[in-house]
């Protein structure tokens, strides 16, 4: 049997292959925070201080930015464009088509908006919730109101964001009862009464948190629609209408029925824009 044929390693031989070439880079990991800074305790929070904070949600991530909006700068060009033209021609292709005109683009751009007049209706309403956060200071006396009473003077500011197009929101119900934008417009729902909660100064963390934005979810619904038939001065009585409303709110029953019942109306409305369209439904 042939001998074993030995290596020869000595000790300068081993420092020679451990030292590191002049090219390498020694590895080195990504620093860490030596502390993560903790929220804001709630309780210490003034109402003031928590209105102040654009970019912070409570029970949303106090340790991450808020997400991107839904548009990008050319969608937003040619929708805040055709949102001048709906009081005329209604949440329409035709609209879209004007919006791209006044915002220097071919008709043809509107391809880049895949749902259509959906997407003027969602700018519409994401516009509208957003815009709250700037809105609050012009509500007089705000700051000196309990929670509930910012709760509604909040959803008052909200439902007068439909003032222009009221008379076209029936359409825009129509065409958000559609299986396919259901999901997204009981999102937007959501977002809104939560935003509205946010707003109002909300710090609570027990169970009713989910039942207080649920109900406000179904109240703002159905003040909503009742407001697309209200020829009253100034809607006055939309405004009766949603006090009432409101100091029903510990009913979780009522909560549900008002939900069942905008979305039985927007169903019943988008059967009817398609029957318009020939759909043999």
């Amino acid at each position: 049997m042939p001998p074993t044929r030995s290596i020869p390693a000595t000790a300068a031989a081993t420092r020679l292959l451990l030292r590191p070439t002049a090219a390498a880079t020694p590895l080195r990991l990504r620093s860490l925070p030596r502390q993560i800074p903790a929220a804001p305790s709630p309780s210490r929070q003034t109402p003031r201080a928590l209105l102040s904070q654009s970019h912070t949600r409570l029970y949303r991530s106090t340790t991450h930015p808020p997400p991107p909006g839904p548009f990008t700068p050319t969608k937003s060009a040619i929708l805040s464009a055709a949102y001048a033209h709906v009081p005329e021609h209604g949440f329409t292709p035709a609209s879209l088509a004007l919006g791209a005109r006044a915002a220097g683009y071919l008709d043809i751009s509107t391809t880049i908006l895949p749902d259509g007049a959906f997407s003027l209706i969602k700018w519409h309403m994401y516009a509208q919730r957003v815009g709250l956060a700037g809105r609050e200071g012009s509500i007089a006396g705000f700051e000196e109101m309990d929670v509930k009473a910012r709760v509604e003077a909040l959803t008052w500011e909200r439902l007068m964001g439909n003032k222009a197009v009221i008379w076209r929101w029936q359409e825009a119900l129509a065409i958000m009862a559609q299986p396919t934008y259901v999901p997204a417009s009981v999102k937007e729902l959501a977002e809104l009464a939560d935003e509205i909660w946010y707003l109002a100064g909300d710090v609570s963390v027990d169970p009713a948190w989910y039942t207080k934005r649920a109900s406000l979810s179904a109240i703002y619904a159905a003040a909503e629609l009742f407001m697309t038939n209200d020829r009253s001065a100034g809607f006055s009585e939309t405004r009766n209408f949603l006090r009432r409303r409101l100091g029903e709110a510990g009913e979780i029953g009522d909560a549900t029925r008002s939900v069942r019942e905008w979305l039985s109306f927007t169903a019943s409305a988008g059967v009817n824009v398609l029957r318009s369209k020939g759909v043999p439904i």
